[in-house]
Order: structure tokens, then C-alpha cells, then sequence
């Protein structure tokens, strides 16, 4: 492996301890990075410090050697239920890495217990873990932290622990901002003493981290370690040794391309990313059909023990684009990186290039690649756990797709919904709001009714045909009936429908399509309408007949699915 080097660990004005310099040569690292030869002597002499730094320069062993030998230099050891450091990161899969790096370290220091808290698994078990280990050393998850500040109820009281606190490091910390954990970290602070040591870790620096900055460190040293050559000219966010490309393609040729590219690097381990969770789900299911001898798991945010199971077996084998990327060239290792885009998304290279320092360079789309649509179209008609999936995958797309944090240059009112649709392989198109009106000549569905398309799997297809068999009898037994919510007036439903028609009249404006004055008119009257019914001027009867049918909604099947959460 070739290093980034810059010294080694004896060069450091402060000498190591004994037991963390064992530990560095069993784990094989003779050399410090930059990073580390920049931060660590700051750290160990009690500064804060706001460290900058690609993704994959050697951060973890920054933070953590300080974080020994500071507590080891405690004039007062520590108790077993007191926490001497915490380290909180956005993943659980980063603070399972962190864990594991420190447990190297403390397994020559037995005086030191440490204890992982991150979300998949019952709270109650870590409030049972920490009152019976204890944890001097604390590698968390905002959120699951957070929590067990509040477990005073269940017999923890972590706010009491945490006085004795010396050092909080924030790992990731832009990532942490990114991914909408501002408030917990801001509560979590609140329980913290001011009398401590605190390390902010980041391979960008924006102004949210800068507030950070302001609020949780005292007179911080900046550290910004640049990478020689290309990156200490361009302040490049990735590694020199991450090479990056992009390919342009239609939304009907990804799959093709995807697939192609899989099979030609078979020897290759690989991370493939998508915009949401269905669409890792569905498209997992697909490449493990056509990408054959080649182990494909899946993992996303919605799943619980299944998630940290499956990152520990991926380990095991031979995530913001920046970050993404950055999961390979590791500490001075080569890797790359490929991002497809489509046609009118080109625009997004120039932005990485100047606004995130990320140079791209093109991959020109592969010729003769096989069509494996049909086939996955076909799986899905033999199939309905297939067919489900795929358009719980479009759904989510097209969502998250309209939410892109750049929306300037993915603009949803832009996509070819066709296109789209083809390159999910659907049967047919699913009943959305961002489909409403709209008509696709391009797109050909399926002669075949998909209520007929049955799960292989024989019990979901039981459990399927019972709920059909339920709702046939439920339609049978309310017909010529008027639809009535148990246990809720029916005005409060109105309301509900008067809501749901504002807030899809405001994403109309904001993609750019006006609302039919008619559509405005009709509104306005039902509300006056329902203002009268409240005042109890008129009857529910009388208010029911005066309505319009566009207040009118339709109960939508199965696959006409409308959000996957």
C-alpha cells in the first residue's frame, strides 16, 4: 500500500504512551498522514481544534490517539459509570468502524470501557449495557445519544456521567449538518460541561459547520490539510489517488450501462449507489438476476439489525457525492468513482468541479451493450414482489428528485417521464401527483390487467388474495352506500381534502404550471361552503349536494402507489 506519509510517530513533540505505540505497529501504520501529524500534537496540548481534510486521509487516528493519551493524563481516573470522551458521527456504519479502530487501542488499556450507541437496535438494551459496563468511552449516533440523555425514567442518568467529560469529537461534522441533525447535536451540548476538549472533523467547510464551529469550540485552531500536487492548488475535496468520472446517458440506457460496466470489473468490489431506499431495493433484486457470481447486497436507512449485519459481511469481501466517492482511495490506496447523469443534468460536472473541488472526467457510454429490460420487464410481470418494487422505486425517484438540493440543475418539470419509466422497466405508470394531466405517447404499457400478477411467493400471494377477497365483500356490503369515516366527522375529511388540494395547487405553482382559474373559483367556494357548514347555516346534507366534484377523490389499488416514505 503506498501511504501518504509525513513523519513518523516519533517525530511528534509529545511522546506516545507505550501501550497506543503497540497498538500502531500491530495495526500497521508506521507513518502519520498529514492530517494526523497536523492535529495530533494541537489535540494532545489541550486545543480545540476544526480540522479540514479529504475524506480518506487518516482522520479516525487523529482524534482517537489524542483521545487516550488525554485521558490517560487525568490527574483522576475514571469511575466506571463516568464518560471521559464521546465521539458522535452521522452513520451507523462510521461509528461501527470508529468502534472497532478504538477497540485496537483499548485492549491495552483494560482500565478504559467503551460502549457503541447507534440506532437498529431496542434503547433499553444500551441503558442496560452502560449501567452494567459502564462507558468511559462513548461512539454514537446523534440520535440514539440524544435519546439516552432522556432515559433518566429507565435508571440512566447519562447527564450526571458525562461531567467528568474531557473530549467531544464531531466526526463528519458537515455530514452531521447535511444530514438534519443540527438540533441533536445542539441538545446534546446543552448536557455537556464547557470545561472540555472538543475536535471538529469535516471534509468540507461550509457555513453551517462554520456556525458550529462558533457554538461548540473555544478559540479553535483551523487546521486545513491540502494533498500535494493537483490538491494544494485546486483545494480539491477528494483524494488525488480517487479517480473520478461520469457518464452520459438517457434514463432508458442506466440500467444497460450499469450492468455492463458490473460485469467487465467482476474481480472488482464495488459500492453502488441510489437516491433512495426503494430504489436500492428494487434494483438490488435486479442485479442480483443479471450480474451472475457475484455477491450483491443490499443495505439502506430503513433497515434495523439486518443493516449493520449486512455492512459487517460487505467488510468482509474481497455514501453527498464527495462523501460517497471518498469511500474508496483510502489513507493513500486508488479508487474510483462513476456517477451517471443524464443528458440535461451535464451541467452538474461544472458545478462539483468549481463549487465542491471534485474534477470529473467523462466514460463515454459503452456500444453493443445487451437490452436487459425486457427481461427485467418480464421478471416483473412473473413476479408481482418485482413489479411492486419497481414502482415503489419510480415513486420514491421522481420525489426525491424533486428535492434535490440542486435544483437549479435536476429539475423535475425536466424529466422525461417516458424515459424514466422504461428505465425502471414499468409495466405501467403509477397514479401520482406529479403525473397528473400528463399524457405519454412514448411510454407503452402492458395489455395485461397487474391486479392479475401474482406473488411467486405462496404465502404473500394467500395473504394477497385474502385482502382482495375482504375488499370485494366490503364493496359489496357498502354499495349504494355513502363512504363515511368511523369515529371521525365528515367535515374534518372535507378539511383534509381542501388541505391536500392547497398544497398540490403549491407544487404546481412551483413546477411552473398555473392553476385553471375554474380550479381556483370552485375552491373558493367549497371553502366558503365548509365556513357556513361550521357556523351551522346550512346542513352536512345540504353542504354534501352543493359540492364539487372535483372535491371527489377516488381510493387508488396496490400498485397505484402514491409515496414510499
Amino acid at each position: 500500500m503506498e501511504a501518504v506519509t509525513e513523519g513518523g510517530w516519533s517525530s511528534l513533540p509529545v511522546p506516545l504512551s507505550p501501550g497506543v505505540l503497540r497498538a500502531l505497529r500491530e495495526l500497521r501504520f508506521h507513518q502519520m498522514t498529514p492530517v494526523q501529524s497536523a492535529t495530533i500534537p494541537l489535540f494532545m496540548s489541550n486545543k480545540d481544534v476544526a480540522a479540514e481534510a479529504v475524506t480518506g486521509s487518516g482522520k479516525t487516528l487523529a482524534f482517537v490517539i489524542p483521545i487516550l493519551e488525554i485521558l490517560l493524563r487525568r490527574e483522576e481516573k475514571l469511575k466506571k459509570m463516568q464518560v471521559g470522551a464521546i465521539i458522535i458521527t452521522p452513520t451507523r456504519e462510521l461509528a461501527i468502524q470508529i468502534d472497532e479502530v478504538l477497540s485496537h487501542f483499548t485492549k491495552h488499556f483494560p482500565m478504559f470501557s467503551q460502549i457503541l450507541l447507534i440506532g437498529g437496535r431496542n434503547p433499553m438494551e444500551d441503558v442496560e449495557k452502560f449501567k452494567e459496563h459502564g462507558g468511559n468511552i462513548i461512539v454514537a449516533t446523534p440520535g440514539r445519544l440524544e435519546d439516552l440523555f432522556r432515559r433518566k425514567a429507565d435508571g440512566l442518568d447519562l447527564a450526571s456521567s458525562v461531567k467528568a467529560l474531557d473530549v467531544l469529537v464531531l466526526d463528519e461534522a458537515d455530514r452531521l449538518l447535511d444530514m438534519g441533525f443540527e438540533a441533536s447535536i445542539n441538545s446534546i451540548l446543552d448536557f455537556l460541561p464547557k470545561q472540555r476538549r472538543t475536535g471538529l472533523f469535516s471534509a468540507t467547510q461550509t457555513q453551517e459547520v462554520e456556525n458550529l464551529v462558533r457554538a461548540g469550540l473555544r478559540n479553535p485552531v483551523r487546521i486545513s490539510v491540502k494533498e500535494k500536487g493537483v490538491a494544494a492548488s485546486n483545494t480539491q475535496k477528494t483524494p488525488t489517488r480517487l479517480e473520478n468520472y461520469y457518464m452520459i446517458c438517457k434514463a432508458d440506457e442506466k440500467f444497460n450501462q450499469l450492468v455492463h460496466f458490473l460485469r467487465q470489473h467482476k474481480q472488482e468490489k464495488h459500492l453502488v449507489f441510489f437516491s433512495t431506499c426503494a430504489c436500492v431495493e428494487y434494483y438490488g433484486k435486479a442485479l442480483e438476476s443479471f450480474v451472475k457470481q457475484v455477491k450483491i447486497m443490499s443495505i439502506h436507512g430503513k433497515m434495523k439489525h439486518k443493516r449493520n449485519k449486512i455492512f459487517t459481511e460487505f467488510r468482509k469481501l474481497p455514501g453527498a457525492f464527495v462523501h460517497r466517492c471518498g469511500r474508496t482511495a483510502r489513507i493513500g490506496n486508488v479508487g474510483s468513482a462513476l456517477v451517471f447523469l443524464l443528458p440535461m443534468e451535464e451541467s452538474y460536472i461544472n458545478f462539483l468541479s468549481i463549487n465542491q473541488k471534485c474534477p470529473m472526467q467523462e466514460m463515454k457510454p459503452q456500444t453493443n451493450v445487451l437490452d436487459l429490460l425486457p427481461k427485467l420487464r418480464s421478471m416483473a410481470l412473473a413476479d408481482r414482489a418485482v413489479f411492486e418494487k419497481g414502482m415503489k422505486a419510480f415513486v420514491s425517484y421522481v420525489q426525491a428528485y424533486g428535492k434535490h438540493e440542486c435544483n437549479l440543475i435536476f429539475r423535475i418539470k425536466d424529466l422525461d417521464f417516458a424515459s424514466l419509466a422504461r428505465g425502471f422497466a414499468l409495466l405501467k405508470m403509477p397514479k401520482m401527483p406529479e403525473l397528473r394531466g400528463k399524457s405519454f405517447p412514448d411510454f407503452t404499457p402492458v395489455t395485461v390487467n397487474t391486479d392479475s400478477i401474482s406473488f411467486k411467493d405462496k404465502n404473500r400471494e394467500k395473504q394477497r388474495q385474502k385482502k382482495l377477497e375482504e375488499q370485494r365483500k366490503e364493496r359489496e356490503e357498502n354499495q349504494g352506500k355513502k363512504k363515511f369515516v368511523k369515529n371521525k366527522a365528515w367535515s374534518k375529511q372535507k378539511a383534509k381534502r381542501e388541505k391536500k388540494k392547497k398544497v398540490t395547487a403549491k407544487r404546481k405553482r412551483e413546477e411552473g404550471s398555473d392553476i385553471e382559474d375554474e380550479d381556483m373559483e370552485e375552491l373558493l367556494n367549497d371553502t366558503r361552503l365548509l365556513k357556513r357548514l361550521k357556523k351551522g347555516k346550512i346542513s352536512e346534507e345540504e353542504f354534501e349536494k352543493k359540492l364539487t366534484g372535483n372535491q371527489r377523490f377516488k381510493a387508488e389499488s396496490v400498485e397505484d402507489v402514491e409515496s414510499d416514505g
